[in-house]
């Protein structure tokens, strides 16, 4: 896997402006000095075999470009991202994204307006009075909103037939769904603690933009609306917040917030936060039977890797400095080495029955990200082996905050990955020579699984 220099990994962040803005405003930009052209805008030359001349995007060579050059550029991320996390399908031109983007942001406010009519006590955050900073973002906020719907008011009579029309489409639509009234309460509760601390350490989220912690807010809240199977737990504001500071739009993050959430909304579950662990700890004890041993003889496996499951479950957020964590959220969402053993799979399966009898024995459920949290803990492992209590190992993942080198930990990820299917390929092979010679050989099978 390439990866991105550092001029082009780590940009200098910026206060970004209003999150209300609901158009698809400017590019950011490549970074200053970047001989690399933007991935997809016009005459660019990486746009050959990703994107043809009417906007459509070939998936899988987008993806594969994300995994293998390290991430995108900055300036590319607010377009990539609608692509990566599902608000655009990939088969869509230019010109129906701009009908569709037009559609989204009208069902958006449709939903968002739903709950503030039936909860209107949530409309305004609650606030303590001693965060100063946060009292000046409400009165920002809701100066913007102001002016918001100033500039509604002053549309075309074309623009506001048209809009009439996309807003009863989707009235009809939202007055179907019945709100859990007293779930979302508790929401709205748990949200309003959380959305002030959240990544206040972000130019994004400072100053005069902290008026976009509410944005989040309302972002979170209607996600918790219109999702009550998932409603709201901690750690999705964190999750949120990425959406927010890159695509900079309320109506986008709340479309690739939720397409997200439908992919990973098991892992907030207490079933799915325990099979996440229990699939770390079988990786760990496949990769290093010995650390796994001494972890479990001493019962502080499960504790370390409750702790790794933070990372999984926000996506290393805080592990890596702030830009390489944005690198390595596209890294791991582009499903890259999935999808590829997905297709290697699916090429032995065509060869008939006798041939499926010789897949490899690699487990799909141990996903990239779990080869990354193996190589962090790997990387540790002297560390773990010394560790002599609960209260040692807590204090060992706190310290890796904010420390880890990036590209580093990939290439690990990668090797171990590479290793772990190389010896599943192996075993394959080993059990079908003790089987009767009559039997195919097995050169089809070990061919198509490393091309």
């Amino acid at each position: 896997m390439e990866r991105q220099s550092d001029a082009a990994a780590v940009p200098q962040r910026k206060a970004m402006g209003s999150s209300q803005n609901e158009d698809e405003g400017s590019n950011r930009g490549a970074v200053p000095g970047s001989l690399r052209q933007p991935l997809l805008s016009p005459g660019s030359s990486g746009l050959r075999g990703v994107v043809d001349s009417e906007g459509r995007v070939d998936e899988s060579r987008l993806r594969a470009y994300i995994f293998k050059q390290g991430g995108v550029l900055p300036g590319d991320r607010r377009l990539v991202w609608g692509f990566l996390f599902g608000m655009y399908p990939c088969s869509s031109t230019a010109l129906e994204r701009a009908a569709l983007s037009e559609e989204l942001g009208v069902r958006y406010q449709t939903m968002k307006r739903k709950w503030q009519r039936e909860l209107p006590g949530a409309v305004r955050m609650r606030l303590n009075g001693t965060d100063e900073e946060l009292i000046a973002a409400v009165k920002r906020f809701e100066r913007r909103r102001l002016e918001a719907e100033e500039s509604e008011a002053e549309e075309s009579e074309e623009a506001r037939e048209k809009k009439a029309f996309l807003q009863l489409q989707a009235q009809v639509l939202i007055d179907r769904v019945q709100l859990d009234i007293e779930e979302l309460q508790e929401a709205v509760r748990i949200i309003d603690k959380d959305v002030p601390r959240t990544e206040r350490d972000l130019d994004y989220f400072l100053g005069e933009g902290s008026a976009n912690l509410l944005v989040l807010r309302e972002v979170l809240i209607t996600f918790a609306a219109f999702h009550p199977d998932v409603s709201y737990t901690q750690g999705m504001n964190e999750l949120c917040s990425r959406f927010l500071e890159v695509l900079d739009s309320e109506r986008d993050s709340y479309w690739c917030f939720s397409s997200y959430m439908e992919k990973i909304a098991d892992d907030f579950k207490a079933d799915g936060l325990r099979r996440k662990i229990e699939l770390e700890v079988k990786l760990l004890q496949e990769l290093d039977p010995e650390l796994h041993a001494h972890l479990g003889r001493e019962d502080l496996g499960s504790l370390t890797v409750l702790g790794s499951c933070r990372w999984l479950l926000l996506g290393f957020q805080r592990e890596f400095e702030h830009s390489d964590a944005l690198r390595l959220f596209e890294i791991l969402s582009s499903n890259h080495l999935e999808l590829n053993e997905i297709r290697d799979q699916e090429r032995l399966r065509g060869g008939g029955e006798g041939r499926m009898e010789l897949l490899p024995s690699v487990n799909p459920d141990f996903t990239f990200e779990l080869f990354l949290c193996a190589a962090i803990l790997l990387e540790h492992r002297a560390t773990l082996l010394s560790c002599p209590s609960e209260v040692h190992l807590i204090q060992f993942t706190n310290s890796l905050q904010g420390k880890l080198d990036l590209n580093a930990t990939l290439q690990k990820a990668e090797e171990l990955f590479i290793k772990y299917c190389k010896k599943s390929v192996l075993d394959c092979f080993k059990n079908h020579c003790l089987q009767p010679k009559d039997r195919e050989p097995f050169s089809f099978p070990l061919r198509s699984f490393f091309s």
